[in-house]
């Protein structure tokens, strides 16, 4: 789905795999972007995505990789048991759906403990379904943290809150993913910034 090239040399010592950095590029399969465009939540997808930024988030032997682009999107390559491109079990493009800024404690306090986790979550006249089991109805979101670097080396790191749905599409064997990302950064005056991060993407 995906070919690979470089936009221009970048020495900084950033998390890659493979091949992908801040100041690279990347290309999307443009006939597969054009059979599911008219299923798909998002109206839109550049066939060529530029990188500006990446984030890794480290959960005990599985890694996630983040690499952020110009088109509102990131793109996720999942490992498990290594970094390395043999160790790749998942990848997914995802644009942004919506940001909602979280003003309150209790809000916030209301949206990880009764909001994000249900089994199924409405999104744009759809219904998904959420992809990780609980022995419950709901299911706590996952919290992790991720570090992001920009093509000059600055890094920064927040604090997130997640959650996995899916549904399937017209085609049976293809599925859109929802990802809900509850995200919190300190403030240098001690205040905390905080919003859920809406996306969806496709494998």
């Amino acid at each position: 789905m995906f070919s690979w090239f470089k936009k221009d040399d970048n020495k900084e010592p950033i998390p890659e795999i493979l091949g992908l950095r801040p100041g690279y590029s990347f290309e999307v399969d443009a006939l597969l972007i054009k059979l599911l465009a008219d299923e798909l939540t998002i109206a839109s997808i550049s066939p060529t995505q530029f990188i500006h930024s990446v984030g890794l988030v480290e959960l005990d032997d599985t890694f996630l990789y983040r690499f952020y682009t110009d088109d509102d999107a990131w793109l996720q390559v999942v490992t498990q048991g290594g970094k390395e491109e043999q160790h790749i079990v998942d990848v997914k493009l995802f644009h942004y759906y919506d940001t909602l800024d979280v003003s309150n404690q209790n809000h916030w306090n209301t949206l990880l403990t009764e909001e994000m986790g249900n089994p199924s979550y409405p999104l744009n006249e759809h219904i998904f379904q959420r992809v990780w089991s609980s022995a419950g109805d709901y299911h706590n979101p996952v919290a992790m943290t991720e570090v992001t670097w920009d093509k000059n080396g600055d890094r920064s790191q927040t604090d997130v809150f997640t959650m996995l749905y899916e549904r399937l599409l017209n085609d049976r064997s293809t599925t859109e993913s929802l990802f809900l990302s509850a995200e919190e950064q300190q403030q240098s005056n001690g205040h905390f910034s905080r919003c859920l991060v809406i996306s969806t993407g496709i494998t």
